[in-house]
């Protein structure tokens, strides 16, 4: 009996430090974080270091037009951005995974994984070198008789979209090859043999077998593309309107900490929100999703 205990109380043991460093991370760089920014955002200066609780931080998001505009307008692109990066990745990711074989789908998901050989930075600077008004695109249209002079491209919603599914196609990728690998092809077959056309095998087959798939890769894309500052900042402009970048500016020009993290906490809760309103009318439960990632 006090052999079993032992053992017991060694399992916990060797757990509870193969779990350390994890639960210090968790803790350290994500828990108390965002512990100190709820204190912040739920204080106002009222002089030299002194403060009293409040929630001004808050009503100034609501009274102020700007804000909100902004805050909504992110949102609504982020979601668009997600739609056209899943529309983009889906036949990507069948390809891959059902219509290539051997070292032909390795290479197509090796061409989706390069471009992320490199950072961010870099990449979006090869967006901004093809489309700006002197770059190759604008004067590829100049010879091809299409513009009679090079037209900017930048600082565009449209262009602002094209850097964010690029940034993010990876990541739906990777889920959605994931949950196609295991559809059974036998599935397919009968279901044609049954007189089945294309689209009825998607609507009811492909699709519900997939579902975990596409909803993990949209919550990983929607929220990186809701928390993206590089990509609309250098393709959008000092215009681009991105509520990353409001909170940018609170923290880092205007030094009000308080705002900021404010600012932050209302994002935080939007991509909350948004998410668990996806798993929601996905029918998706999250620990399902969790696996598929």
């Amino acid at each position: 009996m006090t052999g079993a205990v032992e053992t017991r109380w060694h399992g916990r043991l060797t757990l509870g430090l193969l779990l350390a460093p994890a639960l210090l991370w968790l803790g350290a760089l994500i828990i108390l974080p965002h512990v100190d920014l709820a204190l912040l955002s739920f204080r106002e200066r009222v002089g030299p270091r002194q403060y009293v609780a409040s929630l001004a931080q808050y009503k100034t998001f609501f009274t102020e037009p700007l804000y909100w505009h902004v805050f909504v307008r992110t949102a609504l692109l982020s979601v668009i951005a997600t739609l056209l990066t899943l529309l983009i990745a889906f036949p990507i990711s069948w390809i891959i995974a059902k219509l290539a074989r051997g070292r032909a789908s390795s290479l197509l998901f090796l061409v989706c994984l390069i471009p992320f050989w490199v950072s961010e930075t870099v990449r979006t600077l090869g967006w901004m070198i093809l489309l700006r008004e002197s770059g190759v695109l604008p004067a590829l249209l100049v010879k091809l008789g299409i513009t009679a002079v090079p037209v900017e491209l930048l600082y565009r919603d449209s262009t602002l979209l094209v850097g964010l599914v690029y940034s993010s196609l990876l990541f739906m990728v990777v889920p959605l090859v994931s949950s196609l690998e295991s559809l059974d092809n036998a599935l397919i077959e009968a279901a044609y043999d049954l007189g089945a056309n294309g689209f009825a095998i998607l609507r009811t087959i492909v699709i519900p077998h997939a579902a975990p798939g596409i909803t993990a890769g949209c919550i990983i894309v929607f929220m990186l593309t809701l928390g993206n500052y590089l990509t609309p900042v250098l393709l959008g402009g000092k215009n681009s309107q991105w509520f990353t970048e409001q909170i940018y500016t609170q923290f880092i020009t205007r030094f009000n900490w308080e705002q900021g993290a404010a600012f932050g906490f209302l994002l935080l809760g939007l991509s909350t929100g948004l998410v668990v309103l996806g798993l929601k009318l996905s029918g998706q439960r999250f620990g399902e999703v969790m696996r598929r990632t």
